[in-house]
């Protein structure tokens, strides 16, 4: 199996998809092989300055601590528990995780072992081993092992709230396609679909997929920003939450950490398109569903 890297340099950095391609062999894809650190960081460029939340040893620890405690589960169950972890670790700008150079990195120079760790398939019949499919380590945000997980934190949680996200990646139907929602920057209508899981309207990953196609087509005739609008967004609690990673404790292990302190949106636009999606749902054709369930 993949190890932990040999070097682990004292910074974050950034690396690009072409450099990274000399990196991703068949060996690493398949957990047979490491990735040839010292080498990987002598292409990398490391991020400037001396900000405590660029510390390489902060977010490497946070990913030991994730490989522990899900040692002996399915690794599938820590993306509920490291999703929000990893973002107030990291305590990223949206623009600073739109660079897709910092996630590639992340993959390739802090934590190959975890990705590989959390994404290789089993064995095939004829005895093939499993492999990683390569855009855990350099595909979009939505298939990326660490870019997902941060997106989906910072999409689904309700101001400094992460519990919305602990329910949202604890699906791995929900994680998976909810992400590629246009709709779904849109804090009302995220918080809805949490909403829906908790109150067991949707529950199985058929049903999920039946329903985050519905809410998104729909919404090309139906704005929902309009009819359930959300609070403006004041950057100031953002900016003094990553100014307090200076003084901040690793994030806590055994209790969900706190997010800035935004204002959380409205209930009563949450509670709108609860009513709302919980229609179109009902329409929804669900693979398996017998006519009348649901109704």
């Amino acid at each position: 199996m993949t190890h932990r890297p040999e070097y682990l340099p004292e910074r974050l950095a950034l690396i690009s998809d072409l450099k990274a391609a000399e990196y991703i062999s068949s060996g690493l894809l398949e957990g047979s092989e490491d990735v040839p650190s010292i080498a990987l960081n002598k292409s990398a460029d490391t991020l400037p300055g001396d900000e405590a939340r660029l510390r390489l040893d902060r977010v490497r620890d946070l990913i030991d601590d994730t490989m522990t405690r899900f040692h002996d589960e399915r690794p599938t169950t820590a993306d509920a528990w490291l999703a929000p972890r990893l973002h107030e670790t990291l305590r990223l700008t949206r623009q600073e995780a739109a660079d897709k150079e910092f996630w590639t990195y992340m993959a390739l120079g802090v934590a190959p072992d975890y990705v590989v760790w959390r994404h290789l398939s089993e064995p095939k019949a004829d005895g093939s081993p499993g492999r990683v499919a390569r855009d855990r380590f350099v595909g979009p945000q939505y298939k990326q092992t660490f870019a997902r997980l941060w997106w989906a934190a910072e999409l689904f949680r309700d101001g400094p709230d992460y519990r919305p996200v602990v329910v949202a990646c604890g699906n791995q139907d929900m994680l998976n396609s909810a992400l590629r929602l246009d709709v779904i920057d849109h804090r009302p209508t995220a918080l809805a679909l949490v909403r829906m899981m908790e109150r067991g309207t949707v529950r199985t990953g058929r049903e999920v997929n039946a329903m985050t196609p519905a809410i998104n087509a729909a919404a090309a005739t139906l704005m929902y920003d309009v009819i359930a609008p959300d609070v403006g967004r004041d950057g100031e609690p953002l900016r003094d939450w990553i100014a307090a990673a200076e003084s901040a404790l690793p994030s806590p292990r055994s209790n969900l950490p706190e997010g800035p302190e935004e204002q959380r949106a409205p209930i009563e636009s949450v509670e709108r398109l609860v009513g709302h999606f919980a229609e179109l749902f009902a329409d929804a054709q669900v693979r398996g569903r017998t006519s009348g369930e649901g109704d």
